[in-house]
């Protein structure tokens, strides 16, 4: 069983990731590499000038595979609740996990399967935790928003989702805070852009 599984390896399914796997959880990303980054070009992200879409979702994925997220390149066909928790389901097998967060963009399918609460607006409803109406499972991004389809938005909420995921397995709330001095021992390969 994996603590968290990620459905979707755009901004937020990959911001979830880094947050969960930095943190001690147990992470995988199944992703299909269908993600709008491919089409974009950032100007609009804080901290970054100027980035192609595709080159920044490639930083991502070596941030995720540096603290140890096992990506997958396949798509899920269904998520279900147990009573052990959740299993998502590929063509080829199924995983259980304790977590889910859903980061498929604008397609909302897996969450209505599920049987998550949706708004009027047809989109999934969440709080600022990111937690849908069925426990553990939470939505992120293009499929939570009626317009606000943004990288920095969808990374932010990925971030919240797996925020709330480590405060509920650490029983308190959880920061996740680094300073210079931990950089090295944190970051590893990637401090300095290595």
């Amino acid at each position: 069983m994996t603590d968290v599984l990620i459905v979707g390896g755009g901004p937020a399914g990959l911001s979830a990731a880094l947050f969960t796997a930095k943190n001690g959880l147990d992470t995988a990303v199944f992703d299909t590499d269908g993600t709008w980054m491919h089409k974009a070009h950032l100007f609009n992200y804080p901290g970054i000038g100027s980035v192609d879409g595709s080159a920044y979702m490639a930083t991502l994925r070596d941030q995720v595979d540096d603290f140890g997220v096992e990506r997958h390149q396949e798509e899920v066909t269904a998520v279900e609740a147990t009573d052990d928790g959740l299993v998502v389901a590929t063509d080829a097998d199924e995983h259980a996990a304790d977590y889910v967060v859903l980061a498929t963009g604008a397609n909302r399918d897996l969450a209505e399967d599920l049987g998550c609460a949706m708004t009027d607006e047809d989109v999934v409803d969440v709080g600022v935790t990111m937690e849908t109406s069925v426990e553990n499972v939470y939505a992120t991004g293009a499929m939570v928003r009626v317009e606000e389809w943004q990288a920095v938005i969808s990374a932010g909420d990925g971030a919240a989702a797996a925020l709330n995921i480590l405060s509920k397995e650490k029983g308190e709330n959880f920061h996740d805070f680094d300073t210079p001095a931990t950089a090295e021992e944190v970051l590893g390969s990637l401090v300095d852009g290595e």
